[in-house]
């Protein structure tokens, strides 16, 4: 990667948020009504990045820029893509009767032709801490190309919920951290012996453990514009099978997965210790905000971000 051209943010903020309940996306958290994503944002500067892009719904534009604008001009570049249902369908029946979002990848994909460096992707309600966006930013600066991508991998431990299990995408890697698969695995969370179990199915009465420090995609994952090529494939392919479909979704770790099967040693899995924090559900929310207020109580981050 050249020196002169430095890698941009990309945050999924489209979703429905339909288990919160909400628009979790522009709800305040921090001491100044501060969102999550405001968080991902300051340490992605502080870290490197140039620019962000938002992609989002088109119906709620304008309260999203009136929330970010103002805060972040001067700070860093920002744009805005809109993932909307007839983007890249062309040539597919789609049913009529389709509300929800085609998914992440498809998110991603809109993104193609505003997208001309390299570039880490996120969740928009997620907190990922300073170390994973110092981690991206030295992998796009340094290690990535047309081929070579990466994910951040957090360790289990620190991405659980207290209010409910969880899915997550286990990654599996070789001797030299490159991934494998993503395994995705529903259903985890602590017993009451505090060891991190998950169940095949919820009415399983067996409990299967999982090591502590096992390797967890969060979505936070590293790419070049290249890989939204293979993301625009890919969509086609996903198409072809579930264009009358009223809720596939067409997923990045899907894709990915996908990938590493064409490509060895393609995806680097690059391990931080950050916590990782989010709302998945609406009871998460009273612990975010008394984890962000700790992280502002030990100098992590100032009172007031901008």
């Amino acid at each position: 990667m050249s020196s002169s051209v430095k890698p941009s943010l990309v945050i999924l903020a489209a979703g429905m948020a339909s288990r919160y309940g909400s628009q979790k996306q522009t709800e305040g958290f921090g001491p100044n009504g501060e969102t999550i994503m405001e968080y991902s944002i300051y340490d992605a500067i502080e870290a490197g990045f140039d620019k962000v892009i938002f992609i989002i719904r088109e119906s709620f534009a304008e309260v999203f820029k009136a929330s970010f604008e103002t805060k972040l001009a001067g700070k860093i570049k920002t744009e805005y893509v809109f993932q909307s249902l007839n983007k890249f369908t062309k040539g597919f029946d789609i049913t009529e009767d389709r509300v929800k979002p085609w998914g992440t990848a498809h998110a991603l994909l809109c993104t193609k032709f505003r997208v001309n460096e390299p570039f880490a992707v996120i969740n928009a309600d997620d907190y990922y801490g300073k170390d994973a966006f110092i981690s991206a930013y030295n992998f796009l600066v340094n290690d990535c190309d047309t081929k070579s991508y990466a994910i951040i991998g957090y360790n289990l431990k620190n991405t659980l919920s207290e209010n409910g299990t969880v899915t997550r995408g286990v990654c599996n890697t070789n001797e030299q951290g490159y991934l494998l698969s993503i395994n995705e695995i529903s259903l985890i969370n602590r017993n009451n012996e505090g060891n991190i179990v998950y169940k095949e199915a919820e009415e399983s009465v067996t409990e299967i453990p999982l090591e502590e420090n096992t390797l967890v995609s969060m979505n936070f994952m590293c790419f070049s514009p290249s890989f939204l090529a293979y993301c625009e494939n890919g969509f086609n392919e996903f198409l072809s099978n579930n264009a009358k479909s009223l809720k596939a979704e067409f997923l990045i770790p899907n894709l990915v997965g996908g990938y590493i099967k064409e490509n060895t040693n393609a995806v680097k899995v690059i391990p931080t210790n950050a916590d990782w924090f989010g709302v998945t559900y609406k009871e998460d929310a009273p612990i975010v905000r008394q984890k962000i207020s700790i992280l502002i109580d030990t100098d992590k981050y100032p009172l007031r971000l901008w």
